[in-house]
């Protein structure tokens, strides 16, 4: 059973892929305040995996010029995030609970997070009332290179 960000992406598919992405990052933007003021862009948004760019533009970068780390972090959690969010029943609250990130080597440019939920993770959440996973993301640079290796650890319960 889809939920109703799934529900609204299917609408969306119907749309233009170039318009498609930029009401999604809209959207994002103006619930998450953080995800708006960086600059994250939604590039997919599927039942299969979610990808997400960020730009490095002047306000998200550190003093030798790459993308900051918090910046960095901030892509792979909107990500991970939003492949959660496509699965995770209404009525149901995501909370973030950990980060886990090694910054491997200096980045080239933007980032690009790609995160993606298995089959038993999906199942976790319809089945459980409460519960925790944690989600691979993979971070690339414009070269293709992974600067980051992350993985978020997500939780999720019912409202009290």
């Amino acid at each position: 059973m889809k939920n109703q960000l799934a529900k609204m992406v299917d609408k969306l598919n119907s749309k233009p892929q170039w318009l498609r992405y930029r009401l999604l990052s809209f959207a994002l933007g103006k619930t998450v305040k953080f995800v708006g003021t960086a600059g994250v862009k939604c590039l997919h948004l599927s039942q299969d995996k979610s990808i997400f760019r960020l730009a490095n533009r002047k306000k998200v970068r550190n003093h030798i010029g790459t993308v900051h780390a918090a910046a960095s972090a901030l892509v792979a959690e909107t990500a991970t995030g939003m492949a959660l969010a496509m699965h995770i029943p209404d009525g149901k609250i995501p909370v973030l609970k950990a980060m886990h990130i090694d910054y491997v080597k200096r980045s080239t440019g933007g980032l690009t997070a790609t995160a993606y939920l298995t089959e038993e993770q999906i199942t976790q959440l319809h089945q459980l009332d409460k519960g925790e996973i944690r989600i691979n993301c993979e971070v690339l640079d414009e070269k293709e290179i992974e600067p980051v290796v992350c993985q978020m650890d997500w939780a999720w319960t019912l409202p009290r």
